[in-house]
């Protein structure tokens, strides 16, 4: 159903309208990975222009989704000029409103030719972080409420957030004294005299062994590391599935930000090698070489998190490709095209190994459904005790929220 926004209108149709719906309605265009041309040279970073991003806007405004039916029909009479002074005046307030960082069009090189066609700009932290509260909303939303709350276990602790028990204070434990319970204590062994008395004739003797503190239910951390294949096949074969898990990490990232403040969560990108991106980047990432060195991931992922001081730690390895390249000893990087490389396989598998040594989960959600992908990634759930999930990108979402959070609410053995 569409939301209808009222607000005084003043004549400017740039006024007319939230920036909200129209980041929205940008989002494919700010998150894009290549699928529009996935013959393209190979960059790390998508540097999007001005130039797009205003043909972006008015092909936003071209369909009837921003305006209401009146503004629609005045965008309607407007000339080519107007949509132009239009256009500059929405790319202002999205700057003016922190959604995008924009050069302006002087600092581009030489000279006023091509000006507007080289400027660029970047998506802010403020509008990735309402990009991924949207994309958390729409995910979870189909499925229904749902109790986000922090990491249960079956532990106790002295803590803040109580559970209705009491326990005699111990060294080191939070000082959230149960009063009631530490006067009681204290009345028992000096008798009804100080209780009917008070403290202004008969001092209150309260010894260490009368203090009490609350119980509250010990809450565990998590540990994160988003696995993500940005591999090339991750956009040929005519389905885009490298958007819909760019999108995913950001909704994870949003709600381990909101929901569970005490968890960290990194992103690792794997193709031809592996590197670690920072999420407030993860809207500028395209998909890589062709190759796909699922090890080398998996190396740095445990290594990130080796630094993390958290009950428990887990990969979240979403790709649609077996392992096709290893990184050597001396560097170079050893590619088989074809997969199942009895070398390569061996390698990862060894890999995985470690990480289940090391008390690493591993959860993996593919993509496609070839028979050596699912036959590969059975071997690593098996060995690592973790999950395999057969996804499509329209329910990647569904299946990866919903897993992290019903096991983030599960006892911890």
């Amino acid at each position: 159903m569409k939301r209808v926004r009222y607000t005084k209108f003043t004549g400017d149709l740039s006024s007319s309208f939230g920036l909200e719906d129209l980041m929205q309605a940008l989002s494919d265009f700010l998150l894009d990975s290549g699928f529009n041309d996935p013959y393209s040279q190979f960059s790390e970073f998508n540097e999007q222009t001005l130039e797009n991003l205003r043909e972006a806007i008015r092909q936003a405004l071209e369909s009837g989704e921003i305006f209401d039916e009146a503004s629609q029909e005045k965008y309607d009479t407007l000339d080519e000029q107007q949509i132009e002074e239009l256009i500059d005046k929405i790319i202002q307030k999205m700057q003016e409103q922190n959604f995008i960082n924009a050069e302006q069009p002087g600092q581009t090189g030489q000279g006023t030719a091509g000006n507007a066609e080289t400027a660029r700009f970047e998506v802010t932290d403020k509008a990735m972080d309402f990009l991924g509260y949207k994309a958390l909303r729409d995910l979870l939303g189909p499925l229904g409420r749902s109790n986000l709350g922090r990491h249960d276990t079956r532990h106790e602790a002295a803590g803040v957030e109580i559970n209705g028990s009491t326990k005699l204070y111990e060294f080191g434990d939070t000082l959230n004294l149960d009063i009631t319970a530490t006067l009681s204590s204290v009345f028992a062994r000096e008798g009804i005299r100080t209780a009917v008395e008070g403290e202004e004739r008969v001092p209150m003797n309260i010894g260490y062994s009368d203090l009490h503190v609350h119980q509250s239910d010990y809450q565990s951390s998590c540990a994160t590391v988003v696995l993500l294949d940005c591999s090339h096949s991750m956009i040929l074969y005519g389905e885009d599935r490298f958007t819909p898990a760019k999108r995913v990490a950001m909704a994870l990232s949003h709600l381990i930000r909101t929901q569970f403040p005490g968890d960290t969560l990194n992103l690792v990108l794997f193709h031809d090698s592996a590197e670690e991106v920072p999420v407030s980047q993860l809207s500028r990432v395209r998909v890589g070489p062709h190759y796909t060195n699922t090890r080398e991931g998996l190396r740095l992922a445990q290594r990130i998190l080796a630094k993390q001081n958290k009950d428990m730690k887990q990969i979240v390895m979403i790709t649609d490709g077996k392992p096709s390249a290893l990184t050597l000893a001396d560097g170079r990087i050893y590619k088989n095209a074809f997969g199942l490389d009895p070398l390569v396989i061996s390698e990862t598998l060894e890999e995985v190994s470690r990480c289940k040594r090391s008390g690493i989960m591993i959860n993996t959600f593919m993509l496609a459904q070839e028979y050596s992908l699912v036959q590969f990634v059975q071997q690593v759930s098996a060995m690592c005790r973790g999950k395999a999930y057969f996804t499509t990108p329209q329910t990647l979402g569904n299946y990866l929220l919903m897993d992290f959070m019903s096991r983030r609410m599960k006892t911890i053995h």
